[in-house]
């Protein structure tokens, strides 16, 4: 597969809710900041927040965008979220097939 000079990648982001990661994953895809975005359901999220451990149900966004427009896409979700420090973690896409990513980066700007 040829090498693209601006790389694909997966973000995760967690949010308290289906509703809230549906307003933020829409409109990550109608600015055009992302391809696509998943939403999970049930997901059980342990992990400490000050000072103590905490035990939430969540949902996960997995939105497939391009590593130039990872800053866009923070700043977005940030502005759109209720959480104070919310998840946006991303991970490269390190292969796949070659329609799927062309999609990916014609969907995105």
């Amino acid at each position: 597969m040829p090498e693209h000079p601006d790389k694909e990648i997966v973000i995760f982001i967690t949010a308290p809710g289906e509703d809230e990661a549906a307003r933020i994953a829409r409109s990550l895809v109608e600015a055009r900041l992302a391809a696509c975005a998943n939403i999970v359901r049930n997901v059980r999220s342990i992990y400490t927040w000050q000072g103590t451990i905490q035990d939430d149900s969540e949902v996960l966004m997995i939105v497939k965008t391009r590593k130039s427009l990872f800053r866009a896409v923070s700043g977005k979700v940030k502005e759109l979220h209720s959480y104070e420090v919310p998840e946006i973690i991303a991970l490269p896409i390190i292969d796949g097939w070659p329609d799927y990513l062309h999609w990916l980066n014609e969907s995105t700007e």
